[in-house]
C-alpha cells in the first residue's frame, strides 16, 4: 500500500507546484503612465506648485491602448479638479536613444493645447519637438535632453 501512495503522490505534488506556479502573474511591468499613476507637475503653474495632500494622479489617457508616452494628453485629478496635461517624461524606458526620467513628468495645458505656466523646470526630451505638435509648450522649454 505504500508504494501505491509513493507512485500516486508524485505525480500529486508535481501537480499541486504546476498549480501553484499558474496563479503567479507573468505580465511585463507597464511601460509608461496609465490610470491612477501618480505623476508631477514640472511648470511654473500656481496649480501645479501650491503644496496638497495628495498627488496628482492620471485619470484618463487620451488613446487607444490607455497607456501613455511621452508626448501623450492625459487628464489629471490634481486638488480635486480635473485638468488636462502633456506627459514630458516617465520612469520607465521607451524605444532606444530616448531619455528615462526619475519621475513621471507632466505639463499642465488647457483646452485648447497651451501651457497653464510660463516656464518648465525640468528639461524635456528632444523627441517632443521631432513632432512639431504642442510648439507652445516648446517654447517655454529651455532644456532638452
Amino acid at each position: 500500500m505504500a508504494l501505491l501512495n509513493r507512485r500516486l503522490a508524485l505525480p500529486l505534488t508535481h501537480l499541486s507546484s504546476t498549480v501553484i506556479q499558474r496563479h503567479l502573474s507573468i505580465t511585463g511591468a507597464c511601460q509608461a503612465i496609465q490610470k491612477l499613476t501618480r505623476v508631477r507637475v514640472v511648470d511654473n503653474s500656481a496649480l501645479g506648485n501650491t503644496p496638497y495632500h495628495r498627488p496628482p494622479k492620471c485619470i484618463h489617457v487620451y488613446n487607444k491602448t490607455g497607456v501613455g508616452k511621452v508626448g501623450d494628453k492625459i487628464l489629471l485629478a490634481i486638488k480635486g479638479e480635473k485638468k488636462k496635461a502633456l506627459i514630458v517624461g516617465h520612469k520607465m524606458p521607451g524605444p532606444t536613444m530616448t531619455p528615462r526620467f526619475d519621475s513621471n513628468n507632466v505639463v499642465l495645458i488647457d483646452d485648447n493645447g497651451n501651457p497653464l505656466g510660463t516656464r518648465i523646470k525640468t528639461p524635456i526630451p528632444y523627441s517632443l519637438r521631432q513632432r512639431g505638435e504642442f510648439s507652445k509648450v516648446l517654447a517655454i522649454a529651455h532644456n532638452f535632453v
